[in-house]
């Protein structure tokens, strides 16, 4: 059957004038073409679509239920249309975003809705992971956006600050330090510490070993959790002390205690990571988002900043 959407849209144009000038003009064809298209189209279905004389035109019921059918068929055309162009420009798809607990217990859920509610037609896909395994997803292009403890030097990549934080101890609640506000890092020299496992939390731990070291000591780890709320649960049961970043103050117990540390100055960064090779469609949108919103610029570009960053702190890869 030889019937295309030029078919459709003149015989669209004739229901709804009634008048085969008139929808010529609007077509802004010639009404002879016109004429033969529809005697065409009428052919082809073996259906009479319109009774004509030679003062009206009037639909036939038969045409009638064409028309609504045609309707649709144009209505969806031009929604696939629609999305094929919002698609190009990124505004329909997904996203996959790599967090960590500081992350995902920071800024990063704020800056996620208000994301969404600029681009509805994106649907987000958070992944919880740590750094190490994030990093590893992005290098084989199963995540879009990683969101890590940085900053981090690696060639191909461009990173956004989005988050910075300061570190303080968490104690249970009747931990012989547990009636101070603030202690000094030096004080828990002979604690026995809660942690995550060092092969995991490798880039956390470039921030909080230096500190000890500079204070007199390597913490004592006794056990290990995989993430923030293990940690602190096994801080709950009396088994160490931890240090995380001021973030889970919002997460904590009635039997945990957050203890300021006096004299660090230094601060953990959460960076927006991605690969510089494929910034296209929806994650081209989120990287133009986060350079707009958060701290005011890409801290991969220019690279220097990021390699002047990433001396005080060996260890990152």
């Amino acid at each position: 059957m030889k019937i295309g959407l030029r078919h459709i849209r003149y015989f669209i144009a004739v229901a709804e004038e009634l008048h085969f000038r008139r929808a010529a003009d609007r077509l802004s064809v010639a009404q002879p073409a016109l004429s033969r298209a529809i005697q065409h189209l009428e052919q082809e279905l073996q259906v009479l679509l319109f009774d004509r004389s030679n003062r009206s035109v009037r639909i036939t019921d038969a045409g009638q239920t064409f028309l609504e059918g045609c309707r649709s068929i144009m209505n969806a055309v031009e929604h696939t249309i629609d999305d094929a162009r919002q698609v190009h420009r990124g505004q329909i798809g997904s996203l996959r975003i790599g967090y960590t607990d500081m992350a995902i217990a920071g800024v990063l859920p704020r800056l996620l809705k208000s994301f969404q509610a600029q681009q509805p037609g994106i649907v987000l896909q958070p992944n919880h992971h740590v750094t190490a395994t994030q990093l590893k997803k992005l290098d084989e292009g199963e995540l879009d956006i990683g969101c890590v403890t940085g900053p981090i030097s690696r060639s191909g990549y461009e990173q956004q600050l989005i988050q910075s934080e300061r570190l303080v101890c968490v104690v249970y609640e009747n931990h012989r330090l547990a009636h101070r506000g603030s202690i000094h890092l030096e004080e828990l020299a002979h604690e026995d510490f809660v942690h995550g496992p060092s092969k995991d939390w490798e880039h956390f731990y470039s921030y909080l070993i230096p500190l000890c070291r500079r204070s007199g000591f390597v913490p004592h780890i006794v056990q290990e959790a995989y993430n923030s709320a293990g940690i602190l649960g096994l801080v709950a049961c009396g088994m160490g002390v931890t240090v995380l970043t001021e973030s889970v103050r919002g997460s904590l117990t009635n039997d945990l205690v957050p203890l300021e540390l006096e004299g660090i100055t230094e601060q953990l960064q959460t960076v927006a990571l991605w690969r510089t090779d494929s910034i296209v469609g929806s994650k081209s949108l989120f990287v133009d988002f986060l350079r707009q919103n958060v701290f005011g610029g890409a801290m991969g570009a220019p690279r220097r900043q990021a390699d002047q960053g990433s001396k005080g702190n060996a260890g990152r890869s």
